[in-house]
C-alpha cells in the first residue's frame, strides 16, 4: 500500500499531495473532500479498521448531526463558537444530511432534532465513508504516525517510525483523549506541541459525574424520565445548568443525557463546588404537589409512611428518599406533620446530589481543550505557525453539547481543512 508514497528527500520538491492522520469521522471527511478537489490523498490510521470510535457513538446508532438552524447550532457550542463561522458556512448540518443521503445512508430525525441513520446502525455511516474514500482513490495506510517531519521551518511530511514520508500538506485529525481504546490517545497534541503549538489542557466533557456521598449507590440502576436537573455553583451562587429529560443513578454517581449535557458546564471542578438538584415532579408546582401528597396520605392513612409513597415514586427510590427526609418510615402516615410533609415536598422538587468530580477522561464522550484556536486560521484550518499543517475535529479546543453537534463540528472543520489543503498543494 505504501509503494506510491515517497520518502523525504529535503533537496527535492515536496509532492503535491495531502496526508490525513487519523481515519475517524473528521479524518475520513477531510480525505474525501481533499480528493474531491483533485488532490492525491493518503490516509494514515493506526487501528486495523477505520472509524473505530464512530462505530460506538450514540450507543452504536451514530447521531451524525442535528437538524438545526445556524443560530441553534452555535447556541450548542460550549465555547469558541465564532471560530466555526467559516466552517459552518462551508458545511452546515443541512449539508451533512445531504452528504450522507447521497452516499446511500437514509436518515431520520428524532427527539431534540437528533439525526440518525434510518437503520440505527453506526456501521452504515462508517462503511459509507470508507466506500467513498476508496471510490476517490484515497490511499489507506495502516501505520502509526509518530510525528511530523519538519526541517528549517518547512513541513516535509510525516514519520511513521519505519520511515519518513513526503507530503505537501498534513491534516491532523487524531481526535482528543476520550475513549483511548478506540485510538484517541492524544497523539495530535504531541505532534502539535513538537512544532510549537500551544495545547489547552484536555479535560473531560460530556462525562458522568461522581457523587460526594452514597445516595446514588443506594439507588443504582434506577433511570429517571421527565425530570428537571439544575446545577448550582456554590462559589458563585448561580445556576449554571438547567434542563429537562432523562438521567440514571449508578454505583459512582449519575449519568445519562441530562448529566452529560450538564457536565459541559462544570469548569474548574472541585469537590462540593457543584450541587445537582433533581426535580422529580417538574410538571407539578409546589401547591399542586402538596395537594397530591395529601391525597395519597388520605388514601393510605392507615399504612406506614414508607408504604404510602408507591403512587408517587419508583419503588427503588422510596426507602433512600424517606431516609434522607429524616422521617421515620414506620410511622403511620396519618401522624406525619405538616412540617415533615413539606420536607418531603422539598426533596421531591429539589433532591440534592453533591458532586465530587468527573469520571475519568477515558469515559468522556468528547474532550474539552486541545490545540489552541488562536494558532489556527478559522478560514482554512491551517496552522498559523507552520505552513502546510491543518487541523480537523476534536484535536482542536472545540466541543459542544450532546445531540450531534460534536460530530457536526468534526465534519464542518474537516471539509474546510480538506478543501483548503487540496487547493494549497494544487495551486
Amino acid at each position: 500500500m505504501t509503494s506510491m508514497i515517497k520518502t523525504v528527500d529535503p533537496s527535492t520538491p515536496v509532492p503535491r499531495d495531502v496526508a490525513v492522520v487519523g481515519a475517524g469521522a473528521a479524518g475520513m471527511m477531510a480525505a474525501i473532500h481533499a480528493a474531491r478537489i483533485g488532490a492525491a490523498v493518503t490516509l494514515y490510521e493506526k487501528n486495523e479498521r477505520c472509524g473505530r470510535k464512530l462505530r460506538i457513538t450514540g450507543k452504536g446508532r451514530c447521531n451524525v448531526t442535528n437538524h438545526c438552524t445556524r443560530d441553534e447550532f452555535f447556541a450548542n457550542v460550549t465555547g469558541n463558537s465564532r471560530f466555526l463561522y467559516s466552517a459552518w458556512s462551508r458545511f452546515s448540518s443541512e449539508d451533512a444530511e445531504t452528504f450522507f443521503e447521497s452516499l446511500g445512508v437514509p436518515l431520520k430525525v428524532e427527539r431534540g432534532n437528533r439525526v440518525f441513520p434510518l437503520s440505527d446502525k453506526a456501521t452504515d455511516v462508517v462503511d459509507a465513508l470508507v466506500r467513498e474514500c476508496r471510490r476517490l482513490g484515497v490511499q489507506l495506510v495502516n501505520e502509526r504516525v509518530e510525528g511530523l517531519f519538519v526541517r528549517e521551518g518547512r513541513l516535509l511530511g510525516v514519520s511513521t517510525g519505519k520511515k519518513t514520508l513526503a507530503h505537501g500538506a498534513v491534516i491532523l485529525a487524531t481526535g482528543g483523549a476520550s475513549y483511548p481504546l478506540t485510538g484517541s490517545t492524544g497523539d495530535g497534541y504531541r505532534f502539535a506541541r513538537a512544532v510549537g503549538h500551544s495545547v489547552v489542557t484536555p479535560t473531560p466533557s460530556l462525562v458522568p459525574l461522581v457523587e460526594n456521598g452514597d445516595f446514588c449507590a443506594s439507588v443504582q440502576g434506577l433511570s429517571l424520565r421527565n425530570v428537571r436537573l439544575s446545577v448550582l455553583d456554590s462559589q458563585t451562587g448561580k445556576t449554571v445548568f438547567e434542563d429537562f429529560g432523562e438521567m440514571m443513578f449508578t454505583h459512582f454517581g449519575v449519568t445519562g443525557p441530562l448529566v452529560l449535557s450538564a457536565s459541559a458546564h462544570l469548569s474548574e471542578m472541585a469537590p462540593d463546588r457543584y450541587r445537582l438538584l433533581i426535580d422529580l415532579k417538574p410538571a407539578l408546582d409546589e401547591k399542586t404537589l402538596d395537594a397530591r401528597i395529601l391525597s395519597d396520605f388520605e388514601k393510605y392513612k392507615n399504612r406506614d409512611f414508607l408504604n404510602a409513597l408507591a403512587d408517587l415514586l419508583p419503588q427503588k427510590l422510596i426507602g433512600p428518599l424517606v431516609s434522607r427526609s429524616g422521617i421515620d418510615g414506620h410511622r403511620k402516615v396519618n401522624s406525619v406533620t405538616r412540617e415533615e410533609r413539606h420536607r418531603l415536598l422539598s426533596l421531591l422538587k429539589a433532591l440534592p446530589i453533591d458532586v465530587r468530580g468527573f469520571r475519568p477522561i477515558a469515559e468522556a464522550i468528547v474532550t474539552k481543550g486541545g490545540v489552541s484556536l488562536a494558532e489556527i486560521s478559522p478560514r482554512t484550518m491551517e496552522s498559523k505557525l507552520l505552513s502546510g499543517l491543518y487541523f480537523a475535529g476534536e484535536v482542536m479546543d472545540l466541543d459542544a453539547y450532546t445531540g450531534g453537534f460534536n460530530l457536526q463540528i468534526a465534519f464542518s472543520t474537516a471539509v474546510l481543512a480538506g478543501e483548503s489543503a487540496a487547493i494549497a498543494v494544487l495551486s
